[in-house]
């Protein structure tokens, strides 16, 4: 179901991407935006009015798109209540959340210790001279926070994110939401796919089959 509110689009049902997880699954955060395919000059009809910039969760391996806006605003006022949703579908709060370091502000890092969520990053201000990191805890953070990063890259690669060519809000809308949901149906392929190999190696079929991301 898509909400328009304030300009910003908000999925609240998202089909394919159902989230089941436990409270030890990290949940990762990310930003993208992207900018007008058509040149021309910077207002009317042969160009995009403004360019969208969205946030998406990856939790579990499935995306969901939970904020598209077509207007500047700051990331960091939508990370309660993305968490909130994220509560109400599926129990809990997540234990951790792998996020840019511009969700780190004052107001998330008390919400998080509130709910007992750990706000990964560094502190805020300068280091003090005797704090000790978990470097081993941080590098940990850091790569599993790429798997947003890298959806972004598969979705404009392989889920045609980056050639879209329509012109209005609505259509630019619906145009990135679909290319979320066939994220998510290739990881329902691939999870078939997965279950045919074993099908067929069980049969004794040992040729060797690759799946090609």
């Amino acid at each position: 179901m898509y909400k328009f509110k304030d300009n910003q689009l908000s999925l609240t049902d998202f089909g394919a991407a159902v989230c089941t997880t436990t409270e030890s699954t990290p949940w990762r955060i990310g930003s993208s935006a992207l900018a007008s395919p058509f040149s021309g000059p910077s207002s009317g009809p042969g160009r995009w009015n403004s360019e969208p910039s969205w946030i998406s969760a990856v939790c579990d391996g499935w995306t969901r798109l939970e904020v598209l806006s077509f207007d500047a605003y700051n990331e960091a006022l939508n990370l309660q209540a993305m968490a909130e949703r994220h509560r109400e579908r599926t129990g809990h709060y997540p234990s951790r959340i792998l996020a840019d370091k511009i969700y780190r502000n004052q107001d998330n890092l008390v919400w998080c210790k509130l709910h007992h969520i750990r706000l990964t990053g560094p502190a805020l201000g300068r280091p003090k001279k005797d704090e000790v990191r978990d470097e081993k805890q941080d590098y940990m953070d850091e790569c599993e926070h790429v798997e947003v990063e890298r959806r972004f890259s598969l979705a404009k690669r392989k889920c045609e994110l980056g050639l879209i060519m329509t012109k209005l809000e609505e259509t630019i809308s619906h145009s990135i939401a679909m290319s979320v949901v066939v994220l998510n149906l290739r990881k329902i392929q691939r999870a078939l796919l997965r279950a045919l190999l074993i099908w067929l190696d069980s049969l004794g079929f040992t040729q060797k089959i690759v799946f090609v991301q």
